[in-house]
């Protein structure tokens, strides 16, 4: 199948690394089916010229609904799905309920998975097909006050891995993508998330809540070593269009980095890096 006609389904494109991979791919000659949340996103993408349907990580309803659509539009081929959707929720571990911890994982792991589970049939039905993970580099190590998105990120790479062991000797391929930090809304989602679900003025952790505030606020300017989205959507071009893909790509300094430490350091050594990273000080 010749890549103008193939079909690419992408959640979470309202902005950043979603969009730009909307954008890049329907450039490139892909028919790409952008999906987001709110419907008015939906409004804003088509405008733009892009294929756009409403699709909720949150609800199995919304998930079954635009993939009934998409297979309908495609009669019942799609190339490959491209599981971008996700927001980080920070805090100390300690102060996340479940509720705010069952939240996290229903859009970054439980609606990306029933999503993948349904279009497998399609997948299986035409031997081929494409599933690309955007996880981060938090699925490689863990940093402080980021627990429910780092066990996120951790399980969505274990469930990548093992959907790949099980799909051998097939033509379907499973791609992980593992940016650093990327130019998006990202801080701004996460800290909305924050306000939302941390009680930070009664927690233990209130100082360094004070400072991480700034930061998500963009009060401190961007990371180090922060790349424009550009630089995951050449990745995810590789994965789609490589006769074989690579089973992980990394994306910033970052994560080439943290991947050849989390190798080669002893743990505690490690820790103490991920702890002066998190900016944790001794109780």
């Amino acid at each position: 199948m010749h890549k103008q006609r193939r079909s690419v389904l992408i959640t979470g494109c309202s902005t950043g690394i979603g969009r730009c991979l909307a954008e890049g791919l329907r450039d490139r000659g892909y028919r790409v089916f952008a999906t987001v949340r709110k419907p008015q996103d939906v409004a804003t993408l088509t405008e733009a010229g892009l294929e756009s349907l409403p699709l909720d990580l949150d609800s199995s309803d919304s998930i079954r609904g635009a993939v009934t659509e998409i297979l309908t539009r495609t009669e019942g081929k799609l190339y490959a799905l491209i599981n971008n959707g996700a927001y980080g929720q920070v805090g100390a571990v300690e102060d996340l309920s479940r509720k705010t911890l069952r939240k996290q994982f229903e859009t970054n792991l439980f609606g990306t998975q029933e999503l993948t589970n349904l279009l497998m049939p399609a997948f299986r039905a035409q031997n081929e097909g494409r599933i690309i993970q955007i996880s981060s580099v938090l699925g490689i190590v863990c940093l402080a006050y980021r627990g429910a998105y780092n066990a996120s990120k951790f399980a969505l790479e274990a469930l990548s891995d093992t959907l790949r062991l099980e799909l051998h000797g097939t033509n379907i391929h499973v791609s992980l993508i593992e940016p650093g930090p990327i130019k998006s809304r990202f801080r701004e989602n996460a800290y909305r998330a924050f306000k939302e679900n941390i009680n930070a003025e009664h927690s233990v952790h209130w100082e360094r809540y004070a400072m991480m505030e700034q930061r998500l606020a963009g009060e401190s300017g961007p990371l180090p070593f922060t790349l424009g989205p550009e630089a995951v959507l050449k990745k995810v071009i590789h994965a789609l269009e490589a006769r074989r893909p690579k089973i992980r790509y990394a994306v910033t300094v970052p994560t080439y980095l943290f991947w050849v430490l989390k190798r080669l350091l002893p743990a505690r050594t490690l820790d103490r890096l991920l702890r002066s990273v998190s900016g944790v000080r001794r109780n």
